[in-house]
């Protein structure tokens, strides 16, 4: 009779997962990201405060009224004598709005008023365009600012 003769195989080893080009893939990835990603500088707190009613009426510098659309279109004034400033809603300087601005406060200053700001924001107006139209009221240091939902038609 012949003998059969079984050969028992090793048990193989747990098997094992390779991750080191999986590491490398992550830190590639990794440094695209912090290479191709744009640096934007973080805004500054700006420093505003609530108007104070005054108690005199009729002061002689009235505020100035600044309405938002939703395109991003910034304009001065109400009614009739509102005036586009700053169309270009790609463009964060607001250049238009500033020199406006600084000619306002130079007229409250010879008149001894605190400058006084009414903004009227479009509800479909990206939060960027509000944060540029309050960096331009920053950069000429006006800080009493008033958030309205209502722009008085004259």
């Amino acid at each position: 009779m012949a003998r059969h003769r079984t050969i028992l195989a090793e048990p193989d080893s747990e098997p094992q997962l390779d991750i080191s080009s999986l590491i490398d893939v992550c830190f590639l990835l990794l440094i695209y990201f912090l290479v191709t990603s744009a640096i934007i500088p973080r805004e500054s707190d700006l420093a505003l405060s609530l108007p104070i009613p005054s108690s005199t009426p009729g002061s002689p510098i009235d505020p100035i009224f600044i309405r938002v659309d939703s395109a991003g279109a910034v304009f001065t004034g109400t009614g009739v004598g509102e005036r586009p400033m700053d169309n270009d809603p790609g463009s964060r300087d607001l250049p238009l709005l500033a020199s406006h601005l600084k000619l306002y406060t130079e007229a409250a200053a010879s008149a001894g008023e605190t400058p006084l700001v009414q903004v009227w924001v479009d509800p479909g107006v990206k939060q960027q365009r509000v944060i540029d139209v309050l960096n331009a009221l920053a950069a000429v240091k006006i800080t009493r600012v008033t958030f309205t939902d209502l722009l008085e038609k004259t």
